[in-house]
């Protein structure tokens, strides 16, 4: 029987909407952890990893804003999923806004080397993440991760885990883009990810897309890590997140491609991020965001 860590990551300092640090708590109170038991799965809830409140704390560099506290929460959560890791389990880690994945990607990343393989990386995100502290309009570090795992910056995240790199460009996935900045649009097409854009989703369809997804982040790897922004999915069916873009993913697009990264047998670490109870209707988000790691634990219909 495998075992799932829940692992809470109440950060909101990356975000431009306050509230992100309260998803951990509302996808709990959806009944993540009662329903995962169903599934047959043998679970342990880890607990929230400490975050700093901005009422506390002052913003420093305005292209970069709380990029210390950031970065020392993200240390906290490398070591937190490399420990779960370690020890068989597969960790889900609840946030909070989208930079803690610089800290979940760093473990899986290093926990891939340690079986002599590079990781995979599936980003399903209608942002891609990609500014830096140049580019970004806003200095919201929530907008920078995917950057700095790639090796590229904010400097202070590069240096989360064991290398500046986390993952190769080549391996890197992004699903379900609709939404970038100008400068960001130049950086993503210069870097080697591969995209799949809403476009590409409706030109070819959810099904497709997700098997081209997951043949890159599967094939020559030791497995995939699939970082969940719920902004992607379309604001009809997820009103609770703090950059909803209309156009996303519908209830049984993000179903299916969850439903399909169970059925590949090769996810080594899931973050489910940027749910904002504040901005949410009757906890509908979080019940969404609860069914969606059940469909990646491999829920079926029959």
């Amino acid at each position: 029987m495998r075992t799932i860590h829940i692992l809470g990551v109440p950060l909101d300092l990356g975000s431009g909407h306050r509230g992100v640090d309260m998803g951990p708590s509302a996808i709990r109170i959806a009944g993540l952890g009662e329903e995962i038991e169903r599934l047959g799965y043998s679970i342990s809830d880890r607990g929230d990893i400490a975050s700093p409140i901005a009422e506390t704390k002052s913003p420093g560099d305005s292209s970069k804003k709380y990029i210390r506290e950031i970065a020392s929460t993200c240390k906290k959560v490398h070591q937190a999923v490399l420990t779960s890791l370690g020890a068989q389990a597969l960790p889900i880690i609840l946030g909070g806004d989208h930079s803690l994945a610089v800290g979940s990607v760093a473990a899986t990343s290093e926990f891939a080397k340690r079986k002599r393989k590079p990781l995979g990386l599936i980003w399903i995100d209608a942002h891609a993440d990609m500014n830096t502290p140049e580019t970004s309009p806003s200095g919201n570090v929530h907008g920078m991760p995917l950057s700095a795992i790639l090796g590229r910056e904010p400097s202070e995240l590069t240096q989360v885990g064991h290398s500046l790199v986390k993952i190769k460009a080549a391996k890197t996935v992004l699903v379900g883009i609709r939404n970038l900045d100008s400068r960001e649009r130049q950086m993503v097409q210069a870097s080697g990810v591969h995209v799949f854009t809403m476009k590409d989703i409706d030109r070819e369809g959810i099904t497709t897309i997700s098997e081209k997804a997951l043949d890159i982040a599967s094939n020559g790897t030791a497995g995939f890590h699939a970082s969940f922004d719920l902004d992607v999915c379309d604001p009809s069916f997820a009103p609770g997140v703090g950059s909803p873009v209309k156009g996303g993913l519908n209830y049984r697009e993000a179903h299916v491609l969850m439903e399909m990264v169970a059925e590949s047998d090769r996810l080594l670490a899931l973050d489910m991020v940027e749910l904002n109870p504040i901005l949410d209707a009757q906890n509908t988000t979080a019940v969404f965001a609860t069914e969606l790691v059940l469909s990646a634990l491999g829920k079926k219909i029959l």
